[in-house]
Order: structure tokens, then C-alpha cells, then sequence
């Protein structure tokens, strides 16, 4: 048994989008930053950091989108979301490591720096269709969210992310990524500035 603590449109919202795409059951445990409901008691006996996501997995906690994100590809084979060749496996590692280490906290350091981190990505994205080549998999869900969240505050001249704003709508179109998010501002967005 799946049970999935997330709070809309956080960075939560990238393992909501790989559960729609594996077709895994799950129990939708949505919280609210508003009423600081990730800093109650139950909550942090879940997860003592006090922060989503958490994929509870037979009532074990995993916590950190790019944990939870492989144990769902891994978990989840026929989904598609992982290669199963070591250097393209590899390659997704490094794209989850970057979009996490690098492109996470760059809006927190400045605008421009942001804006350098988006062009990088960018240009490391090339014309591919995907993050690892014509193969969609995590990575490109991890990357969309962060795009999808900062994507008006970035302030780019219009083309300055070609390959990242084709590569927003490629992911936009897909039914995994409108389900999630057509579920979630359902419940509504509460976002931290």
C-alpha cells in the first residue's frame, strides 16, 4: 500500500506526476503549508524534517523526490521512467543530481544566477526531446516541476530557453502531468514565496 503526503505544486508535485504516469495506487494525503500542517506532531513522526513529499511504502517513510522518484521507476518497470542501460541509468542520476543540487536553490540565490543555472540546463538539454535522448524518464519530471514553479519569475526575453520551454510543453501535453495538476489546483496552491 502507496500513501503519498504532498502539498500542491511544492516540489511534491514531481512524484504526484510519476505515480500518474506509473498507475500506482495510492492514497492522496494532501497538506497544507498555510496551516503549517507539515510542522504537526503526526506529521513529523512521519517524517521528522517536517517536509513533503513522503511516499509511504507499507507504512515505511521515503522521503526526497529524487528517492521516491527512482524507487517509483524502479518499482514500476513497465512505466518506462528508467533506462535500463547503465550508462543512460547513469545519465538520469546526473540529471537528478544537478536538478537538485543546482537548479533547486538557484532562485534563492538571485535572479541572474537562476537565469545562468536555466541556461546551462538549457544548453545541456539540447534539441533532445527528453533529459536522456528520445527516452522520457524521471528526470524529466524532476526538471518540469522546478521549470513549471519558476518559470514566470525567471523574467527571460522570450527564446532565452528554447530547448527547456519545448521541452515544458512536450511535458504540459502529456496525461500524467494535466492529471496532477488539474488534481492539485483542485485543492489549491499555497506555496512559500
Amino acid at each position: 500500500m502507496l500513501t503519498f503526503y504532498f502539498s500542491p505544486g511544492s516540489s511534491s508535485m514531481a512524484p504526484h506526476i510519476a505515480l500518474h504516469e506509473t498507475g500506482a495506487l495510492f492514497e492522496a494525503k494532501p497538506l497544507s503549508f498555510r496551516r503549517k500542517e507539515t510542522r504537526t506532531p503526526a506529521f513529523m513522526a512521519i517524517n521528522p524534517a517536517g517536509k513533503v513529499p513522503v511516499l509511504l511504502v507499507d507504512g515505511r517513510a521515503l522521503t526526497e523526490v529524487a528517492g521516491i522518484l527512482f524507487y517509483l521507476a524502479r518499482t514500476h518497470p513497465e512505466a518506462g521512467l528508467l533506462p535500463n542501460d547503465a550508462e543512460a541509468e547513469a545519465q538520469v542520476v546526473s540529471w537528478m543530481s544537478y536538478i537538485a543540487s543546482t537548479i533547486h536553490p538557484a532562485r534563492r540565490q538571485g535572479l541572474e544566477h537562476a537565469r545562468e543555472v536555466y541556461a546551462v540546463a538549457d544548453k545541456r538539454l539540447g534539441r533532445n526531446d527528453w533529459a536522456v535522448g528520445e527516452r522520457y524518464s524521471i528526470a524529466d519530471i524532476h526538471l518540469f516541476r522546478l521549470y513549471w514553479r519558476f518559470r514566470s519569475s525567471l523574467e527571460s526575453e522570450p527564446g532565452a530557453f528554447p530547448n527547456i520551454e519545448a521541452h515544458y510543453a512536450r511535458m504540459m501535453a502529456r496525461p500524467a502531468v494535466q492529471r496532477t495538476i488539474e488534481f492539485e489546483k483542485k485543492i489549491g496552491y499555497e506555496l512559500p514565496a
